[in-house]
């Protein structure tokens, strides 16, 4: 059995907002026991994560991370349609990944202790993002 519905959200720009709340509601919602959430982001220029949920400067020192990996404006960049962070926020997404997987037990996300699931929005302006959430049981 599956069960499937889509989380929409706006960012503020770049950087992390959680959805562990919401996907654990569509969790609950599927009447799952034991299964797999799917979760897979529908665009290029943002990433769904899996890290640390205690201390916000983790995702802090990620985006800064992320600057070393794929800085805005790098002259060897061919693709810039969409301003300085276009081709960067493309490699930060190949890098960080479009979606993940989480186990289910007892009708709930099985997460580590300090685990949380993040939208990260790589482009530095605000942008509105869908998360697509495959519950399968």
């Amino acid at each position: 059995m599956i069960h499937q519905q889509i989380i929409e959200l706006s960012t503020r720009g770049r950087g992390t907002t959680e959805i562990t709340a919401e996907v654990a509601k569509i969790v609950r919602a599927s009447g799952f026991a034991t299964g797999l959430a799917n979760i897979f982001v529908q665009h290029t220029s943002c990433s769904v994560i899996l890290t640390e949920n205690a201390d916000p400067s983790v995702r802090h020192d990620l985006e800064t991370l992320a600057q070393r990996w794929a800085p805005d404006g790098d002259g060897a960049y061919r693709h810039d349609d969409e301003g300085d962070d276009d081709m960067a926020a493309h490699g930060r997404n190949i890098v960080a990944g479009s979606s993940l997987n989480v186990p289910l037990g007892n009708g709930e996300l099985l997460l580590g202790t300090w685990q949380g699931i993040y939208l990260w929005e790589h482009r530095t302006l605000p942008h509105r993002r869908r998360i697509v959430v495959t519950v399968m049981g």
